[in-house]
């Protein structure tokens, strides 16, 4: 039980008066002094009833912080899928790989279409999964995870939950476990990127309603080929790119690579899982291209197997709070 600060203050005129009743009831004994003994009989009667008073206060205090629960943001859709942000320390030039930058813009992305966010620059842990129906992970290497992230997140993937992986968070020391998450990985430690250079969009499955908004289009950013595939199943292609000729992409130049697309597995003994990839992101400029940024509401929301435009369609009801209008302005 928490008692509060003004039960507290009372506890402490409390033990004062218990302090002068006793003293002064000691007193009262002694011959003669027998209307002190009434005052001091008179003070203990306050004094129990004081004490009951503050024991009921306390109680309610105690129920009260155990059925109150925090407030809702402002204007937060509270039937909204829960995404959590995975993301991690900012890496490589200015503007490139700010992962810190994606977990502050897109909670206020997502949030204002309707979803219900929570994200840090770590792992989520098991009892957050519990409640989220999508991952978005945006860091670099998210192979390298500790037994018990790798634990809480075949958890959750195991029962349904759906993950989204951007540029490298693919890459790991064993890309074929990660693949059997996503549908694809790369391995830590070899050349197998591009750098920036000129990365040329071909939609293969421009039917599937998250491509809906893409088109045939030349992004500046970064490609992966040398992938670990995942088979049987095996991923879905949405877009691929040809390699350009860059001077880490070597005798790759000219390979046509899958760079976007999605999977579909069931663990064993398990719920099916989804997952959508978009290898791109090194640039993070890229991430308010209209045409990414509607492909990755869409693809967010398939993942947690939710209708595709649920992101996309999304329409806030009137705000809860009207600001003041600004002292001189009309």
């Amino acid at each position: 039980m928490t008692v509060q600060p003004n039960t507290l203050r009372n506890l402490d005129t409390l033990r004062w008066a218990a302090a002068e009743s006793t003293s002064k009831t000691q007193y009262a004994k002694r011959p003669g002094n027998r209307g002190l003994r009434s005052c001091g009989l008179l003070a203990l009667f306050l004094l129990f009833t004081f004490c009951s008073v503050l024991v009921r206060q306390a109680n309610g205090q105690a129920a009260g912080s155990t059925a109150s629960q925090a407030p809702r943001p402002w204007n937060q859709n509270a039937n909204g899928m829960h995404v959590y942000i995975w993301a991690g320390l900012k890496s490589h030039f200015a503007g490139q790989h700010d992962y810190p930058q994606f977990l502050a813009d897109w909670s206020k992305i997502l949030t204002e279409h309707g979803a219900v966010v929570d994200g840090a620059l770590h792992a989520p842990r098991g009892a957050v999964l519990e409640h989220t129906d999508v991952v978005i992970i945006y860091k670099g290497d998210a192979g390298y995870m500790t037994d018990d992230e790798k634990a809480a997140l075949e958890a959750f993937v195991k029962r349904g939950g759906g993950l989204v992986s951007l540029h490298d968070s693919l890459c790991g020391p064993d890309p074929a476990y990660f693949a059997s998450l996503v549908g694809g990985a790369k391995k830590h430690g070899e050349i197998n990127y591009t750098l920036g250079a000129p990365i040329p969009y071909t939609v293969v499955d421009a039917t599937n309603p998250i491509m809906k908004s893409m088109s045939n289009f030349t992004l500046f950013d970064e490609a992966f080929y040398n992938m670990t595939w995942a088979h049987d199943p095996g991923m879905h292609v949405l877009a691929t790119a040809v390699m350009p000729g860059t001077p880490s992409a070597g005798t790759h130049k000219g390979e046509v690579v899958p760079q976007i697309w999605t999977y579909e597995h069931t663990v064993s003994g398990g719920e099916p899982a989804r997952a959508f990839v978009w290898m791109q992101g090194h640039e993070y400029a890229n991430f308010d291209n209209y045409q990414i940024q509607q492909m990755l509401l869409r693809g967010i929301a398939w993942a947690a197997k939710k209708p595709v435009d649920t992101l996309i369609d999304y329409v806030p009801p009137p705000p809860e709070h009207v600001q003041a209008p600004v002292k001189g302005q009309p």
